[in-house]
């Protein structure tokens, strides 16, 4: 069996690379090739497109890489027909994918969509190109398979891959001092609005360290003109261990607010984009609130600072009650909430068996 796997961003390398090492348990021949990162190489995904040059965002930035965008879809289409797979895996990142997915059905590809597009959140209207184009959805979301069956289409709630890592012994990054944990997003235009302020709580908070879980799809020179100060580490490779052993965190919207309140870290999320960007998402975006662990849980559990909210002030605010015993408190009540609507471990394990297995 051959299978194509697409993963655009960080999440979806994580989330790949996961899925990848469960299809080669269950057959061992198996020819996985994609687009992805170091975390799908490393599965044993033969990569031919690293993901960090799809690292596009936002309306703005989009049509200014417009020209590159139509070039990779040229690109992996070549590469799809060269290697004829049996199975297309697409995770996420849906405004390439579901573009993508018409030509792939077209050349009698099973096509499988691994972690749902929030389009119950905005293009609703792309449910009608997964209903045509997609032959499986799988959710990591517990809410998503209702939403798709009042659409006449059905999905499976296969559990969250985040899930798998819980139990996973690690005591939290051994540090001198106590710590504050910055996660300002995985791209350098993220870097450039959020990292700033974030990083105007050292005054504030001087018994403190901080530290910048540093992003996969980045590199150390891209967070350099922010470490100026002795308190201000970076650090690759460990945000489980950074997000365990710190006070509380700062973190910007993704699977990282999630990630962190699955291990009980009191954290604030705040989020800055480009401005015309913004407004243009505002006008279609259904959602009251923007981070995984508020989806999860239908109510504010986090704080969330997003646009002109992310400020100096209401930022201190917010670091000042997480650091309390009753923020303490409330970040552990809300890792309980979270372990029990997203149900058991095995997500990874149960998509791949489902790829294996299905048949058009």
């Amino acid at each position: 069996m051959k299978i194509f796997i697409i993963a655009g961003e960080a999440s979806g390398d994580l989330h790949g690379s996961l899925l990848a090492k469960e299809l080669i348990l269950l057959q061992p021949n198996i020819q996985i090739k994609g687009w992805g990162g170091e975390k799908m190489k490393s599965a044993g995904v033969d990569i031919l497109k690293d993901y960090r040059s799809l690292a596009f965002m936002g309306f703005v930035e989009v049509l200014l890489n417009i020209r590159t965008i139509r070039k990779n879809f040229l690109e992996i289409k070549q590469q799809i027909q060269h290697f004829q797979p049996d199975k297309v895996v697409f995770i996420d990142y849906p405004g390439f994918n579901l573009r993508l997915a018409p030509w792939v059905k077209a050349q009698g590809i099973e096509t499988h969509y691994y972690i749902s597009p929030t389009i119950w959140a905005w293009k609703e209207k792309r449910v009608f190109t997964i209903k045509r184009y997609i032959d499986k959805m799988y959710c990591i979301l517990p809410f998503e398979p209702q939403w798709y069956t009042k659409h006449d289409y059905s999905a499976e709630f296969v559990g969250h891959p985040l899930m798998d890592e819980l139990d996973v012994l690690d005591n939290g990054y051994n540090h001198h001092k106590p710590f504050i944990l910055l996660a300002p997003g995985s791209r350098k235009q993220e870097l450039k609005r959020i990292l700033p302020v974030f990083l105007a709580l050292l005054p504030k908070f001087p018994q403190y360290d901080f530290i910048i879980a540093g992003a996969p799809g980045l590199l150390p020179e891209d967070y350099a003109p922010y470490l100026t100060e002795k308190r201000v580490k970076l650090v690759f490779n460990q945000t489980t261990a950074l997000m365990k052993g710190a006070s509380a965190g700062c973190i910007a919207s993704g699977t990282a607010t999630l990630e962190a309140g699955l291990r009980g870290l009191p954290i604030v999320v705040g989020y800055k984009a480009q401005p015309l960007s913004y407004q243009i998402a505002k006008s279609f975006v259904k959602l009251q609130w923007i981070s995984l662990v508020n989806l999860i849980l239908n109510r504010e559990a986090v704080a969330e600072l997003i646009q002109e909210e992310l400020t100096r002030s209401e930022l201190y605010l917010a670091v000042h009650k997480l650091l309390t015993e009753e923020g303490r408190q409330q970040a552990l009540q809300i890792q309980q909430e979270l372990i029990k609507a997203l149900g058991g471990p095995g997500a990874s394990k149960k998509v791949a068996q489902m790829i294996i297995k299905f048949s058009v």
